[in-house]
């Protein structure tokens, strides 16, 4: 077995703790049981998908997830006994699954993602913890900052809308591989 196809191989599913979402800025997150994923704008009700709308959201950071077993480790770093997922503003808390293992090494591969029956997702990148004198910081206290440092989740692409519930599986939906493009230089 090569490299990419170790890339592809999971030994489980995933599933949805919890589903935040952030109404406004200032405001505090809610913790719903169901929302509704939307291409080019998020989760309705989320700030972000209202951003979208005035061309101000990045369409690699439609979506934020969180792994759900970095919870006690992040909350021990930051010196608490215990982190509620809304503290964080992360849209999905997920278990079971290693979200950084969910996004391709491979510039040319991608992974789509399957979220209970109808929504596809595609991880684009980390979700790094804002400025240090953010409001996550002001949240969690001293030493935040750092506590999320390569623990602060993972943003994702919506590739196809729907619905998402609170127990519903995350598992590899497709891979996709680009061409290699062609060098016309001599």
């Amino acid at each position: 077995m090569d490299l990419r196809q170790l890339c592809q191989g999971f030994a489980s599913t995933g599933r949805i703790e919890a589903i935040v979402l952030r109404p406004a800025r200032g405001e505090p997150a809610v913790s719903v049981n169901v929302a509704v994923a939307e291409p080019g704008r998020g989760l309705i009700g989320d700030r972000r998908a209202a951003g979208k709308q005035s061309g101000r959201q990045s369409p690699k950071r439609e979506i934020t997830l969180f792994q759900a077993e970095h919870l006690p480790l992040v909350a021990g770093w930051c010196g608490l006994d215990y982190l509620d997922p809304l503290r964080l503003r992360r849209n999905l808390l997920i278990s079971g699954l290693n979200l950084v293992g969910m996004r391709s090494p491979f510039p040319d591969t991608q992974l789509e993602w399957a979220v209970g029956h109808e929504v596809r997702i595609r991880i684009t990148g980390p979700c790094d913890p804002c400025d240090p004198c953010s409001k996550m910081a002001t949240e969690l206290g001293a030493g935040s900052y750092n506590a999320l440092r390569g623990h602060g989740g993972m943003t994702a692409a919506i590739v196809a809308g729907g619905v998402i519930r609170v127990g519903d599986s995350v598992s590899l939906h497709a891979v996709t591989t680009r061409p290699a493009k062609i060098s016309t230089d001599d």
